[in-house]
């Protein structure tokens, strides 16, 4: 996709990840903006995905741990309920979250088994990227064969928190509002689950909120981060 940042290292497998920008356009059906306008924007991303993969899953996210399994041959535009990850254990399914802060986690394995994770403090507390990892394992590939990608997503210097929800993420105490890197919070949890190559993007959501939505700078936007095998 044009208005996109790319995720390089996973190209050599032959497996597609991304996360819009602002350029793309917003992929929030809930805001002011028409729905009928946003719609297109999902229609023309489905139509170019269609090219690389016959199946298309999203999911209604409520900030859990549970992820979505894509093993059937099913084809066309799969909506799935309470679900903040997608898992396929082989190739052909595009996957896409809605992100505005929170992280977007690209998985990915040289045979093109992937899974793509929403995943904002109460997922990295419900351990959404631990769980992810379980999820392969339970397929027979093993944590030290996956790639891990965070996406774009609001940095340690923009993500102030309430004192009960850093000690959550940090097992930390503090009185006051504190500052926490929750992807730092997410790499350490995949290095912890036997992930040896974990990256993760230097842009911020916040920072760099002319080019991405950012909810924290109150946007109604979201971006998405997109993952397909092909």
């Amino acid at each position: 996709m044009v208005h996109s940042e790319p995720v390089e290292d996973f190209r050599e497998f032959g497996i597609t990840a991304f996360t819009t920008t602002r350029a793309a356009g917003s992929f929030n059906t809930l805001t002011t903006e028409p729905v009928g306008i946003v719609m297109e924007r999902w229609h023309s991303l489905r139509s170019e995905l269609l090219t690389l993969a016959p199946r298309f899953a999203t999911a209604r996210q409520v900030h859990g741990d549970a992820i979505a399994l894509h093993t059937g041959e099913w084809s066309g535009w799969l909506r799935a309920t309470a679900a903040d990850g997608h898992f396929a254990p082989s190739r052909g399914t595009a996957m896409a979250v809605t992100v505005a802060d929170c992280v977007p986690v690209f998985l990915a394995h040289a045979s093109g088994a992937t899974a793509l994770l929403h995943a904002g403090w109460r997922g990295a507390v419900a351990e959404l990227l631990v769980r992810g990892i379980e999820v392969f394992r339970s397929y027979g590939f093993a944590a030290e064969d996956l790639w891990t990608h965070l996406g774009p997503a609001i940095c340690g210097k923009c993500y102030e928190v309430s004192p009960d929800v850093f000690g959550l993420l940090t097992g930390k105490n503090t009185a006051v509002p504190a500052r926490v890197d929750l992807r730092g919070v997410l790499a350490s949890q995949a290095s912890r689950s036997g992930v040896r190559r974990i990256s993760s993007s230097p842009l911020c959501t916040r920072c760099n909120n002319d080019r991405f939505f950012s909810h924290r700078a109150g946007d109604e936007g979201r971006q998405l981060g997109v993952m397909v095998a092909a």
